[in-house]
């Protein structure tokens, strides 16, 4: 029989009990509530409004922390083997440890929903994931194409690319810059290997100390569960034109601008090149046949080495290199839609609602409790949408811009009309370069920008963005997107947050 748990936390206890009711939860065999699971505390916070007292949930992702770079640990891991059902929100917002975790850990016959995906049956909205970083070179990445459904892949699978061969007159090296500037090296002369979860892409720095052309050889293969051999995918040659006219490679299509991205289909196991249309930025990508098509590096790509060991891979401090940037930080791999529903209330609302189905489904003596919660949970969003919607319709519509260096606000931009003016801080591998200061000093004063909007815990990327904030008077504000901190803990306190935070900062 299910019973009621004890309260344990009353308003009048002393501060130490509260720091210990505050303590992540510890999933156990003997507790009588439902034990859930998500990947982030704004799954948690909608879970427990709508599960109440019949239920317990813990994220696997603490707040503060970047969802799309957290590694799981053995408390998470633990949970994760207790839970009687599990709430991720998918979409590739999680990085695959977590998603790993969550599934390999499940017992069997648990559900794991995906709440992004399950909602659309619930009238949630989605939209494409538009990344627009106004580079004047190349955006170049990694992508595994395809779902590989005729091959069994799951979440749990992933695409391996090896570098199997390097040749050009001097080193190339393709790293990874994390979340607070630290270079993770993928490729160089030694080989290396990236992995990526099916249908997603990564964005990555790519560096070569000479000027000249580059042939990287890139062997792919699929692994569909860690129990199975990978299966071969197939191999490819890469080329790259340094600081020299990219046309010096015969009958060979150029691609100079745009995003493109080292492409492994492991629906037909073909490798090339997915890309803008010649070079261009329109959003609609094609294939290119990589061995007919050479990516150019200008030479306007030239960078110095910065200062530091943590850069020493690359050579000498202050020794000229050419690269092409990452652009957005982290270990950013995502898909073609924007994961960040909940930046639209209404999103939240069909999460909620399938949050309610299913707990019904998993407990249905609950029924009752479950749809009363979400009933008045609901109710609250409604008025929450309706604060937001007012909120922004007060600031001026010329004032109306948001600027900030993560993508995650592209459904409050569509959903409550402020539109995403946005700038990506480039590599802090490098010193920022004039054209990438012109760019965001031109777009704070042509817009005649009152405020730009980071994310508290990701200050450590921004800080181009607040220097040219800076030199140009230009407040800084606060703005929540994927985690919580001590300050905005639930999902209506946060999304309140950023409505004030809009209004004040840019009326």
């Amino acid at each position: 029989m299910w019973h009621r748990p004890a309260r344990v936390c009353a308003a009048a206890v002393l501060a130490v009990l509260l720091s210990a009711c505050a303590a992540p939860p510890a999933f156990t065999g003997a507790d009588d509530r439902i034990q859930v699971i998500t990947t982030t505390g704004i799954l948690a916070d909608l879970v427990r409004n709508v599960g109440g007292d019949r239920v317990l949930a813990d994220a696997l992702i603490p707040d503060n922390a970047d969802p799309h770079a957290y590694e799981p640990s053995l408390r998470d891991v633990r949970n994760t083997v207790y839970a009687d059902l599990a709430f991720s929100n998918y979409l590739l917002l999680e990085p695959q440890a977590v998603i790993k975790a969550l599934d390999a850990n499940l017992r069997d016959g648990v559900p794991n929903i995906s709440l992004a995906e399950g909602a659309t049956k619930y009238a949630a909205e989605i939209i494409p994931l538009v990344e627009d970083t106004s580079l004047d070179t190349i955006w170049l990445g990694l992508r595994a194409r395809g779902t590989g459904a005729a091959r069994g892949v799951t979440r749990l699978s992933e695409v391996r690319l090896t570098a199997t061969a390097v040749d050009g007159p001097g080193t190339l090296t393709a790293y990874l810059t994390q979340s607070f500037g630290q270079p993770d090296v993928t490729f160089d002369a030694n080989g290396g290997t990236a992995i990526l979860p099916p249908d997603a892409h990564t964005h990555m720095s790519w560096a070569f100390s000479e000027p000249g052309v580059y042939r990287l050889t890139l062997r792919a293969e699929l692994a569909v569960t860690d129990d199975t051999a990978p299966v071969p995918l197939g191999e490819q040659t890469f080329t790259f034109a340094v600081g020299v006219d990219p046309h010096s490679v015969p009958g060979a299509t150029v691609l100079g601008q745009g995003h493109a991205d080292l492409t492994v289909d492991i629906d037909s196991g073909e490798l090339y090149l997915y890309a803008d249309p010649e070079g261009g930025g329109d959003h609609t990508q094609q294939r290119y046949d990589a061995g007919r098509t050479v990516i150019e590096v200008p030479a306007k790509a030239l960078q110095e080495i910065p200062a530091g060991p943590g850069f020493r891979f690359l050579g000498r401090p202050g020794q000229q290199i050419h690269q092409l940037p990452q652009a957005v930080l982290g270990r950013h791999v995502h898909g073609e839609i924007d994961p960040h529903l909940w930046q639209d209330v209404g999103n939240a609302q069909a999460y909620t609602e399938l949050i309610r189905d299913t707990l019904i489904g998993v407990d249905p003596a609950g029924a009752a409790d479950y749809r009363a919660n979400a009933d008045r949970y609901l109710r609250e969003l409604s008025a929450l949408d309706t604060y937001l919607t007012d909120s922004i319709a007060a600031i001026p519509v010329a004032n109306r811009h948001l600027v900030t260096t993560h993508d995650a606000f592209g459904y409050l931009a569509h959903a409550y009309g402020i539109p995403v003016a946005g700038f990506v801080t480039p590599n802090p591998a490098v010193e920022p370069s004039l054209a990438d200061r012109r760019k965001l000093t031109g777009t704070l004063r042509n817009l005649k920008i009152k405020a730009v909007f980071l994310e508290p815990n990701l200050r450590a990327r921004s800080s181009t963005l607040v220097e040219v904030a800076a030199e140009q008077g230009v407040a800084v504000c606060d703005i929540y997107g994927d985690a919580f901190d001590a300050t905005v803990h639930t999902y209506v306190a946060m999304m309140r947050f950023n409505a004030d935070s809009l209004r004040t900062c840019l009326s």
